[in-house]
């Protein structure tokens, strides 16, 4: 059949898009509801959307196939005299005029086309299925790229295998925007990579810089690659004088006030005009050299807060960092960092509750450590800039308790409160789900708790005065590791640690 069979199967499927066209403008031959036809049209263009969006997927990989099909029997006509940088250059080029592309985005489509189709066999059978997107496809082939092919293919399980040893919960990743897939997979893969995050962090310290790109109508980029604590800590900091800042006479939305106050604090006070109000909270806080005092909830296992293990901490808005970056966070005084137990089998925080409404400022921690940012699907806003919101109404029976609480940022809990959305019940360690005014139920992401990781030799509960043998190189013996299950004790043991 060949280039015939191809021809027709294009026809078709433009045929096809004519149907799907007739019934999105109403024109079809029969409504989607003969008893309310505008009821039905809401949900059959609803119907059409999440059935282009597996086509689309399809095509996705279709493209990759065909891209990578086109670039090995390119490379075999052109035969082993053709110089392999002018040979890529060449095939990148012909893609690049076939779908419009320039050079750069079309060497960038076909290095992941390359991946997905021959070193990530999950992601493409879940492109061909409708489950992703190529936006998916992209972050996956991105996060994989310095992973050896073991760490690639765990990293695939994780997220789509539901039969892999600890696979992600909550919403899956096909469900949520590209953007979210992408902060969820680059927390796993800082996790688990081979090289230890301390290593990496210190390449990346001594790449810190600033950056200037001109852009359109007058205006420019300026910009900075730090260390996640200054850069989260000084992102924080705008967030809470800009909120200070809003009022009935500011005119400024929080995007502006927060350029006017960043542009004050690079420039001097009083380069623009954000007013007394943001040049006293301005003044002395840090934004040259001072030390860090970020403003940001640590979460860090126990036995790396002692200095006995190397496994990541989270920083909340941001993920994974350094363990010594915690240490030095908690030591210098991280104004919201909280002890926080967690669940020793499976990392979770533990449910907390009050018989009043308030809610205090452990439970909003608790919030914080539990959700990671605004619960409402593709919502990124930072948890330190949400709302603690009763699920159940106080006024209706609703308890102040972790299970009947969410955290929705500004925007979302008005949105709550003032459309047909709604969320659903949530628990210690899941937050809370939404239904839309059409009745369609979508899952929040889940935050993937992992088990602590014990140093090697050590299992929990186990005593810590060893025989004489088993000190340690340095002479020093084994903290009492069931000190992990009496936290007034553990408590104590870490204010000694951190003021030595």
């Amino acid at each position: 059949m060949g280039k015939a069979a191809a021809v027709k199967a294009f026809g078709d499927i433009r045929v096809a898009l004519a149907v799907l066209n007739a019934e999105v403008d109403g024109s079809g031959s029969v409504p989607f509801s003969g008893a309310d036809p505008l009821a039905g049209l809401v949900d059959g263009c609803l119907d059409i959307l999440a059935g282009a969006r597996e086509v689309e997927a399809g095509f996705a990989a279709l493209k990759a196939k065909a891209a990578v099909g086109y670039a090995d029997s390119a490379d075999a006509v052109a035969g082993p005299d053709v110089p392999v940088r002018a040979q890529e250059m060449a095939v990148a080029a012909e893609i690049g005029c076939v779908l419009a592309l320039g050079p750069r985005a079309a060497s960038s489509f076909l290095a992941t086309s390359y991946a997905v189709t021959r070193t990530l066999p999950r992601t493409l059978a879940a492109l061909q299925a409708g489950v992703l997107s190529w936006s998916h496809a992209v972050v996956m082939a991105d996060e994989t790229m310095s992973l050896d092919a073991a760490g690639a293919a765990a990293l695939e399980a994780h997220f789509l295998d539901p039969d892999a040893p600890d696979p992600a919960r909550g919403c899956p990743v096909g469900q949520m925007p590209a953007h979210r897939f992408k902060a969820k997979a680059r927390t796993w893969r800082e996790r688990h990579h081979a090289e230890s995050v301390e290593a990496r962090h210190a390449k990346g310290v001594a790449d810190r810089r600033v950056e200037y790109r001109p852009d359109q109508d007058g205006m420019a980029w300026l910009s900075a690659y730090l260390p996640a604590a200054q850069a989260l800590a000084g992102w924080n900091r705008l967030t809470a004088i800009s909120r200070a800042m809003q009022g009935p006479e500011e005119c400024r939305g929080m995007p502006q006030l927060r350029a006017d106050i960043f542009a004050d604090a690079v420039l001097g006070s009083g380069a623009t005009d954000t007013g007394d109000t943001a040049a006293g909270i301005l003044e002395g806080t840090g934004f040259q050299s001072s030390p860090i005092r970020a403003q940001v909830l640590v979460t860090v296992p126990v036995i790396s807060l002692l200095g006995l293990a190397d496994e990541p901490a989270m920083l909340d808005g941001y993920g994974p960092i350094p363990a010594s970056m915690a240490r030095d966070l908690v030591a210098g005084g991280a104004g919201s960092f909280y002890r926080v137990l967690v669940d020793p089998r499976d990392g979770a925080p533990l449910e907390i509750g009050r018989s009043s409404y308030r809610v205090t400022g452990p439970m909003r921690a608790w919030l914080r450590m539990r959700d990671g940012k605004c619960p409402f699907p593709g919502c990124s806003n930072n948890s330190l800039d949400n709302d603690a919101d009763h699920i159940l109404a106080w006024a209706k029976g609703g308890t102040t308790g972790i299970s009947n609480l969410g955290q929705p940022c500004p925007k979302h809990h008005k949105l709550r409160h003032t459309t047909g959305w709604r969320p659903t019940l949530a628990t210690k360690n899941e937050p809370p789900g939404w239904i839309s005014p059409s009745g369609r139920h979508y899952a929040s992401e889940h935050q993937d708790w992992e088990p602590p990781q014990w140093p090697e030799g050590v299992l929990p509960g186990e005593r810590s005065q060893p025989e004489e043998g088993n000190r340690s190189e340095g002479g020093s013996v084994r903290q009492e590791w069931k000190l992990l299950e009496q936290p007034s004790l553990l408590e104590a043991a870490l204010v000694q640690q951190l003021a030595s």
